[in-house]
């Protein structure tokens, strides 16, 4: 029998939402899984709308295994120790561990674990190509966690490190640019003896710098996948909590957004917990400002509620330092936060923007693809349990070139157009869906769906399609505008990307083990869990393949989990030459089409990781794991090239009761050594494409 895997340092048996710790629950989110649903409307409940035809024969079987288990009166699914020890044991016998697989995914499966390191496939290296601290910009001293100041932050690479885009250099031989994401701050890892009811100013603007977005050039090696960061480069940028961003579209200059600070309603000063993003076709990079409630203090309107803001104090106390920070003082300010910003990385000097016309809540982050007519379609998810997905679709052609009049006009690109939200429809009869995963009676979950606008901004103006709201409230509180329509409720929507290959669209649903529970909505076809702790991924078709339809059909793509248990799905391919996956979060496509999911959160005993399934062919649902993260890292990014995949490993050693004298993870640094978020580069050892 194989020895079971040490689960010391791993998230605690109090474990919040999704497997998370304590720990990122606070920084992170500030325990938004803790509080009420803030959706309270009583809209359909479609939250894992989910991807995949399913056969029938296939999920038949299931439901056998259902029934037998039942029978014996075993429970389906085995408790987090021993579903890691399977997962592990599995590696040897279902042959999911080969280097066979899809062109793409043929490389041997990293078993499940706990090891505190990144684990890569045998056969392949790996290097840290940056770390929180260091610096990138002209001036900025080398790192000393003893000795932080926010000058030196505010010229340094910024913490947790989430999304991720490489964009290339012309003129300049193997060399990119990084833009990164920095998400948010863990204090008590960055510094020693923080007392969480009295930060010091120091601190505070220290969190503020290490906020927001990097753009830093790197630079390959030409005898390896080695990436390293060129600092000092001219193109190397830090943007943070108090860089100024222009403010467009519909609610740009609206009363909703002034303040006493910035009477025009057009300049915001700072991105908060910026998470996933997206890159451009003309060349710009997209990132979702997503739990910016956390920030704020002192709610008191309905409106704030709908968006999770608390009534007291934040959890940072920044309001002790900034009034911005406190609504009783500045009540518009959290109204300018919770868009989509978009960077120009090739222009350092440039004021990035933060989107209005794509709406306001907590955007996971923002892939594009174009129309056949070359204009921009936005999706974009908000990641709340019970709320909804969106859709931007433009009206203006994206130009080709590099002019400044072309760079100008693509820039704008995002300010006119429509807003749409997703309503979804099972096909069976709701008395068929019981919330066990039990087939209906057609012998699968799917149906159809339609994109409701919400406004359209114009040059000339805005229209809102949403009775009762202007356009410029539909912007700002878009939230109640999906409310109003009847948009579908989902489970936690994270990240959604179009696959460049065949146009489908892939939606993350991490988890919401709060369906069925109480008074909350039970499942139903496009979510057939109750208590949904794994998360699904739905595959979405629109209608003719056109970006710009307002039609579109679902399907079951993968239900996550255990293999072993019968509830899970994976595209029909053989669960027994699968890895097991919990809680999808961020997704990304290789040159072949694959499907890369990292994820966040996994409720199976081991660590997070990332994993690679094919989306067409007979090999239609082979998910292999192609890494795994430290103590209680989370996988985010990530970007697969061909020799490169690039990871960020976000929040090391984010484990309850961790400080920076009790670390719970000697990544990347070794022990004695600050735990420091990092962007790790993994490629294969002979030089070859990755998993061919």
């Amino acid at each position: 029998m194989r020895k079971q895997l040490p689960l010391i340092m791993t998230p605690s048996s109090e474990t919040h939402s999704g497997g998370r710790s304590a720990l990122t629950c606070r920084f992170r989110c500030g325990d938004a899984c803790f509080h009420p649903a803030p959706n309270t409307s009583a809209n359909e409940y479609v939250g894992d709308v989910i991807a995949g035809a399913l056969s029938r024969r296939s999920m038949m079987r299931a439901a056998a295994v259902v029934t037998v288990a039942a029978a014996a009166g075993g429970a389906v699914a085995a408790p987090r120790a021993e579903a890691a020890e399977a997962a592990g044991q599995a590696v040897g016998k279902s042959g999911y561990g080969s280097g066979k697989g899809a062109r793409g995914l043929r490389f041997t499966a990293v078993a499940p674990n706990t090891a505190d390191t990144v684990t890569i496939p045998d056969g392949y290296k790996q290097n840290i190509v940056i770390r929180w601290g260091e610096p990138i910009l002209r001036g900025a001293p080398a790192f000393d966690p003893e000795k932080q100041t926010a000058a030196a932050q505010a010229g340094q690479f910024g913490y947790n490190n989430d999304f991720l885009s490489l964009l290339p250099l012309p003129g300049e031989h193997n060399r990119q640019i990084l833009v990164a994401n920095h998400e948010y701050t863990d204090e008590v890892l960055m510094f020693r003896g923080y007392d969480a009811a009295n930060p010091t100013r120091e601190q505070v603007e220290i969190a503020w710098a290490a906020h927001g977005l990097s753009a830093v050039v790197v630079e390959g090696d030409r005898r390896s996948g080695k990436l390293t960061a060129v600092p000092r480069h001219r193109l190397n940028r830090r943007v943070t909590a108090t860089t100024a961003f222009r403010l467009t579209g519909p609610a740009a200059g609206s009363d909703l957004v002034r303040t006493s600070a910035d009477p025009t309603g057009r300049k915001v000063l700072g991105t908060l917990n910026n998470c996933s993003g997206g890159t451009t076709p003309w060349g710009t990079t997209l990132h979702g400002e997503e739990n910016f409630n956390q920030y704020f203090a002192n709610a008191s309107r309905a409106t704030d509620k709908r968006y999770g803001i608390g009534t007291g104090a934040s959890e940072r106390k920044w309001e002790r330092f900034d009034k911005r920070f406190d609504l009783a003082q500045e009540p518009n300010e959290a109204h300018r936060f919770g868009y989509v910003v978009e960077l120009d990385p090739y222009d350092p000097d440039s004021t990035p923007r933060k989107h209005t016309a794509l709406g306001r809540f907590k955007h996971e982050g923002a892939t594009v693809r174009l129309t056949r007519d070359g204009r921009p379609v936005v999706y974009t998810g908000d990641d709340e349990r019970f709320d909804y997905f969106y859709k931007f679709v433009g009206t203006k052609r994206m130009k080709h070139g590099s002019s400044r009049a072309v760079r100008e006009h693509n820039l704008s690109l995002l300010d006119e157009g429509t807003l749409y939200v997703a309503k979804l429809t099972g096909d069976s009869p709701a008395i068929e869906i019981d919330g066990t995963g039990k087939l209906p009676g057609d012998g699968e979950f799917d149906g159809s769906g339609e994109w409701i606008p919400l406004v359209t901004a114009t040059a000339k103006g805005a229209v809102s399609h949403v009775e009762g709201m202007t356009a410029e409230e539909v912007c700002v509180f878009t939230r109640l505008a999906g409310d109003k329509v009847g948009a579908t409720k989902m489970d936690r929507p994270e990240d959604i990307e179009p696959n460049p290959h065949t146009g489908k669209v892939y939606v993350a649903l991490t988890n919401n083990s709060n369906r069925g529970v109480g008074t909350n909505a039970k499942a139903d076809e496009a979510n057939p869990r109750n208590a949904n702790k794994h998360g699904h991924v739905l595959e979405l078709t629109e209608r003719w393949n056109r970006a710009d339809s307002t039609r579109f059909a679902w399907s079951l793509f993968l239900v996550a989990g255990d293999p072993n248990d019968p509830a899970t799905y994976f595209a029909g391919f053989p669960k027994d030459k699968v890895s097991p996956i919990s809680c999808p979060d961020n997704v990304a496509f290789d040159p072949y089409g694959n499907l890369w999911i990292s994820t966040d959160g996994a409720q199976l005993g081991y660590h997070d990781g990332l994993f690679g399934v094919a989306t067409r062919g007979e090999r239609r649902g082979e998910l292999k794991q192609f890494l795994t993260m430290p103590n209680g890292a989370e996988t985010c990014g990530p970007v697969v090239q061909d020799r490169r995949v690039l990871v960020a490993v976000q929040h090391p050693g984010e484990v309850d009761g961790a400080t920076v004298d009790k670390p719970a993870s000697a990544w990347p640094d070794g022990p004695g050594k600050y735990v420091r978020p990092s962007v790790v580069a993994v490629w294969r050892a002979d030089g070859g494409d990755i998993g061919v």
